[in-house]
């Protein structure tokens, strides 16, 4: 090919390119038929902008954005993407950062040699370092790290955890941690979350897996629930009773009773002013005589983490309270 064809094709192709544009830049914005101002449409199986009335095409070949597969339910569209996993406030980066794997091998799984292995070594230290860039992001980190610790050990959801770090993050932004520890307002973020999620653990199951005593728990608590004006809702007795079924390994029959119990007790005005720990405890322990189930008081007690006085007075109140329901 010559240079002077060379340059037509150029000159032809430019023109073109123009035309296009021009015509695009004619049909963009258009929202009205330019034959009749009837309402346009995007009719995106054909790539076309069509008239709704006299369907006139307006603008064809239009550019598909979407992705070029299909996917007919959420997990298969979750399966068939390709953007990589979702954010999650449980990360003090949200998991946008990238993490560099702690095995010393290669692409193809053959182990490193000594000088990558310590190059890998230092790349894994400063990534850590930039990942944390000032005084917040590292106060974050670490206070995250101790919600997914406890969640681990009370066997709490993702979902409370997720509640438990964006409540945490509120209040690192609005400037409540001075003069509290971090492993503090991290467990009372941890606590409040778990009520509002309706699987509430109690005080003593909380402070067995927390690094702070129980006074100064509740002091921060309190002190989170009142800044953050968080709606935190009074625990059901009736909240406690799945999980102290599933561990002393009971039957439907038994939970069933033990919820007809606590509502008859909640009828009658038993409930008021008592634990509401201690008063699933009594039912279940209740409902088990009730449905002739072998379980005794110390049973209830380690399960609960409830003494069994407190177990031996409630269950009295509550078969009265039933008693006089039903009369």
């Amino acid at each position: 090919m010559s240079d002077t064809e060379i340059r037509t094709y150029a000159e032809r192709s430019r023109t073109e390119t123009a035309e296009q544009t021009e015509q695009e830049e004619s049909t963009e914005g258009i929202s009205t038929c330019p034959e009749c101002n009837a309402r346009l449409e995007a009719d995106t199986e054909h790539g076309e902008t069509v008239c709704t009335e006299c369907g006139l095409v307006v603008e064809d070949d239009a550019i598909d954005r979407g992705p070029e597969w299909r996917a007919f339910d959420s997990a298969e569209k979750d399966q068939k993407s390709r953007v990589g996993a979702p954010t999650t406030n449980m990360m003090h980066d949200k998991g946008l950062s990238t993490n560099i794997g702690w095995q010393d091998k290669d692409a193809y799984g053959n182990q490193l040699s000594n000088r990558q292995r310590r190059k890998m070594q230092r790349l894994r230290t400063w990534n850590e370092r930039f990942r944390t860039r000032d005084s917040k992001e590292r106060n974050l980190k670490q206070a995250l790290g101790e919600i997914e610790r406890m969640s681990s050990a009370l066997g709490l959801p993702e979902n409370v955890r997720e509640t438990a770090s964006v409540i945490y993050r509120r209040a690192l932004s609005e400037n409540l941690l001075p003069g509290r520890s971090i492993e503090g307002v991290a467990t009372a973020a941890l606590y409040a979350a778990a009520r509002q999620a309706g699987v509430p653990r109690s005080l003593d199951e909380v402070e067995r897996v927390s690094r702070v005593d129980k006074m100064e728990l509740t002091r921060t608590y309190r002190y989170i629930i009142r800044e953050l004006n968080l709606e935190v809702k009074p625990a059901d007795p009736e909240s406690y009773v799945p999980r102290f079924i599933s561990d002393l390994e009971l039957s439907d029959e038994t939970e069933r009773r033990a919820r007809e119990l606590i509502e008859s007790a909640r009828n009658a005005g038993v409930l008021s002013g008592k634990s509401p720990v201690g008063l699933a405890a009594a039912s279940v322990y209740a409902a088990a005589l009730l449905c002739n189930e072998k379980v005794t008081q110390n049973d209830v007690s380690e399960v609960a983490d409830i003494s069994e006085v407190t177990i031996r007075n409630r269950y009295k109140e509550l078969l009265e309270a039933s008693e006089v329901v039903t009369a």
